[in-house]
């Protein structure tokens, strides 16, 4: 009877083996989950210029696929609370899973660009709530005093996922095409679903879940109309053409019902209590720009590396792999200066990644890929400088209560700031080309000298037909230089100008001397 009612060392022994196992195992399914979901935000990029020519696209178009994908993320992200006490987190899990596997199995199977976009904003929501979950149940499985190891565990998911996409998509769109980009992502799938299936137990249910679907709503309307306008406006003449103004007159109908609604709701949205604590809104505004620097380079890097230089995928995937491991490298010194005041490498970051906007302001058409593997690793240094103090200092001073719809809210604008400037970005691209192209038409004429000396180029003759087209052909590449480069411009003075925004943040011994 003593045998049967007490467990003996060995038992124990086993039991403490098997618990510590399952955590191991639990820890390795929800980094590999949230790994899942970051390949897929980086892992289009690589084959953006074949897209174009495959599905015959514009610019602006093929853009969408990015940023639909990204405004989806932002829609979703705030409800996943409420999905998950709705659903419970192992059945939540278990469905976004499937839904973004089927979906980028879709991406892959696309034959329009419209349908392309349908699929990723597809990968886009089903993903959405794949973090925040797992980044709930690492807090909540592993006792305080394990926790930032933890963290730092699942959180290089987060880095590993831009690393290895475009690595492995860049050689496969190289060798067979673009769709395996999407392909590659089933066989990850299907072991994150096995490891959600086995690894996962909770699937416990909130109480009395609540949302307040007229305040979601009409922002998700205003979020994607505002998408819409800027990705379309450049293409059809901004407002001039009644398109824009019927998007811009529902985005901002929207908003005013979204922000009635948020003053007047007994159990709004958005917490307006959140607005109060001056650390937390200092950190919405650098989180939005955060947001804006992020993927707006490694949107515009691969269709300007093929379209003017004619790199190659498995070339172009190396370099968005460099951006990653640069940002890898950012990461990990966090852990040797997380004593630092946390403003001065958010101040160091944002200076480097100014530096690398101003490094790709100064290639050339013949750039070679040693600079672009630098700049972008440069960036990627300076994102990983930023992230981490970033969301340390935002919710420094805000009461542990709004630190759920403080998280909704700061990641929605990271996904806001990112869409919103990869959609202004290309646009300028768009206007600064054929602007550019205008200028310098006018000197293909036989009355330009440059084009009768001695040592000119054998394709600058204007002998017949075939010279022309070529010069032509040659002055459209120069042209769309100078559109990449006045983005990279633009690029560059955001993270400059963002700089002096950091004094603006209070450390909590600053906050209570001042009190």
């Amino acid at each position: 009877m003593g045998e049967a009612g007490v467990a003996t060392p060995q038992a124990q022994s086993g039991s403490q083996t098997g618990t510590v196992l399952h955590q191991a195992m639990l820890l390795a399914t929800l980094t590999f989950v949230t790994m899942l979901y970051a390949m897929t935000v980086t892992i289009a990029n690589v084959s953006l210029p074949q897209m174009q020519g495959s599905l015959s696209s514009t610019p602006d178009q093929i853009a969408w696929i990015v940023t639909f994908n990204i405004v989806a993320t932002a829609v979703v992200t705030p409800i996943a609370g409420w999905l998950t006490a709705v659903m419970g987190r192992r059945r939540l899990m278990i469905w976004a899973v499937i839904g973004f596997g089927i979906s980028s199995v879709l991406c892959g199977l696309a034959t329009s660009v419209n349908e392309l976009v349908a699929y990723r904003i597809g990968q886009g929501a089903f993903g959405a709530p794949l973090v925040p979950v797992s980044q709930a149940i690492v807090i909540e499985s592993f006792p305080e005093r394990q926790r930032s190891r933890m963290m730092s565990i699942w959180g290089t998911g987060v880095i590993l996922g831009p690393i290895i996409a475009p690595a492995i998509g860049g050689v496969l769109s190289e060798a067979y095409n673009w769709r395996w980009v999407f392909f590659m992502l089933v066989p990850f799938t299907i072991i994150a679903l096995v490891g959600v299936l086995i690894f996962i137990r909770d699937n416990e249910k909130g109480e009395n879940p609540r949302l307040d679907w007229t305040g979601f709503l009409a922002l998700a309307v205003s979020i994607t109309t505002l998408q819409l306008l800027l990705d379309r406006g450049e293409r059809t003449g901004w407002f001039e053409a009644s398109e824009i103004i019927i998007y811009a007159g529902i985005c901002v109908a929207a908003f005013y019902v979204f922000i009635m609604r948020n003053m007047t709701a007994e159990r709004p949205f958005l917490n307006t209590r959140l607005l109060r604590d001056r650390n937390f809104v200092v950190g919405l505004i650098l989180i939005f720009i955060f947001g804006m620097l992020n993927f707006t380079p490694i949107t515009l890097l691969p269709t300007l590396l093929q379209n003017v230089q004619g790199y190659p995928d498995s070339i172009i995937g190396q370099i968005l792999s460099a951006r990653g491991a640069g940002t890898f490298v950012g990461f990990v010194s966090m852990f040797i200066f997380s004593r630092l005041d946390p403003r001065i490498p958010m101040t160091v970051g944002l200076g480097l990644q100014a530096y690398s906007g101003w490094v790709m302001a100064g290639f050339s058409a013949d750039v070679m890929v040693s600079d672009v593997l630098w700049a972008a690793g440069v960036q990627g240094l300076g994102v990983g400088l930023v992230w981490i103090p970033l969301s340390i200092v935002a919710f420094a001073t805000l009461p542990k209560s709004l630190v759920p719809d403080g998280t909704a809210i700061f990641h929605l604008l990271r996904n806001m700031g990112s869409s919103i400037f990869i959609s202004l970005s290309v646009a300028l691209v768009i206007r600064e080309t054929n602007r550019s192209y205008a200028e310098l038409v006018p000197h293909l004429s036989p009355f330009n000298e440059a084009l009768r000396l001695p040592d000119s180029p054998d394709m600058w003759r204007l002998a017949d037909s075939a010279d022309l087209a070529n010069l032509n052909l040659e002055i459209i590449r120069q042209a769309t230089m100078l559109g990449y480069l006045d983005a990279f411009v633009v690029f560059a003075a955001v993270a400059a100008l963002a700089m002096p925004l950091i004094s603006l943040v209070r450390l909590e011994k600053e906050a209570g001397r001042s009190a």
